[in-house]
């Protein structure tokens, strides 16, 4: 495991990251959102949490003390051994606000009768995955969106060109029930950013009546965290979901920033084209958007600048200001 900056974990915010697939009537949602209900009067706690019958999943930021003792709450509710949790730091809060809601999955992927907690593929540790990345006869899949996938993946990972998980299904019956009759791999290996997705993309493979379906055990937070970059098989950065954007091999944010725009992620080569205005356009949309648009989100541009100016250090923008 890797020990962190010495001026993070004594000074900066500690993340934590969160999900956990277990049934859960009316009475236990709405315990837990009394729980956290409680958690919005710190200043320094935020993040957001999803919760429904399925399950809970979550991101919080704050300082370490209050991570913890809200992570150990969730533990208390959800059973210790329930929780998968991974860890990371930053120098910034990594949210603009705390917000904790009921929603009908807690990962949509719109289909019914999904359980996680009754089937999914087996675990694959972090130690373990690299066999997986290198064996010939296994089909190793990033179940990850399209944009997630530009920024970084594991070298020869099968990229469903998905927008969204919702389109995860579709592809599957489309794309890789053909290419698995076409290559028929002796195993099929899942993985995403925390684990989530690709369990719940391994419960919807074996419903389909697949089988010798893996997935990576905490996902590429895990793995990165695991392993060392020497041995690591990653390639570039992994993209998270809130004001960090992305992050690196030491899981300390890197060089992408979003484009306040489209909202995609865009590189340091990709902030030097003559195309990028900050806070206007990138590559990825110079063409989607009119003049009264770049005008409005010029506009938009000015008052963070100025809230910048007038309060330094303390922007609720992600990196996008850059």
């Amino acid at each position: 495991m890797k020990i962190v900056d010495e001026d993070l974990s004594r000074n900066g915010y500690k993340i934590a990251a969160f999900y956990c697939f277990t049934y859960l009537d009316d009475t236990s949602i709405s315990t837990l959102l009394t729980l956290l209900s409680t958690k919005t009067k710190s200043n320094n706690l935020r993040g957001s949490i999803l919760i429904a019958s399925e399950g809970v999943n979550g991101t919080i930021c704050g300082l370490p003390a209050e991570v913890l003792a809200l992570v150990e709450d969730l533990q208390t509710v959800l059973g210790k051994e329930f929780l998968e949790i991974k860890f990371s730091w930053s120098s910034r809060q990594a949210f603009r606000r705390f917000k904790a809601r009921r929603k009908k999955e807690i990962v949509t992927m719109g289909v019914n009768a999904i359980d996680p907690t009754k089937s999914v593929g087996k675990y694959v540790e972090p130690k373990d995955w690299n066999n997986y990345l290198t064996d010939p006869d296994t089909l190793v899949i990033d179940t990850r969106n399209e944009y997630e996938v530009a920024i970084g993946t594991f070298k020869g990972a099968l990229n469903p060109n998905t927008d969204t998980f919702r389109q995860f299904p579709d592809w599957v019956e489309e794309t890789l029930v053909p290419y698995i009759e076409e290559l028929a791999p002796k195993r099929i290996a899942l993985f995403c950013t925390g684990g989530i997705r690709c369990e719940k993309a391994t419960s919807y493979l074996k419903e389909k009546g697949l089988t010798d379906i893996y997935h990576l055990h905490g996902g590429i937070l895990k793995y990165l965290e695991n392993v060392s970059i020497d041995d690591s098989l990653w390639e570039g950065e992994c993209f998270v979901f809130d004001q960090r954007v992305s992050l690196n091999h030491q899981l300390l944010p890197g060089e992408y920033c979003l484009c306040h725009a489209c909202g995609r992620p865009v590189s340091v080569e990709d902030r030097n084209r003559k195309s990028y205005i900050r806070g206007i356009q990138c590559l990825y949309c110079i063409d989607l958007f009119n003049d009264k648009d770049r005008a409005r989100f010029a506009e938009r541009q000015r008052q963070i600048d100025d809230f910048s100016k007038r309060l330094p250090g303390n922007s609720i923008w992600p990196n996008s200001a850059l």
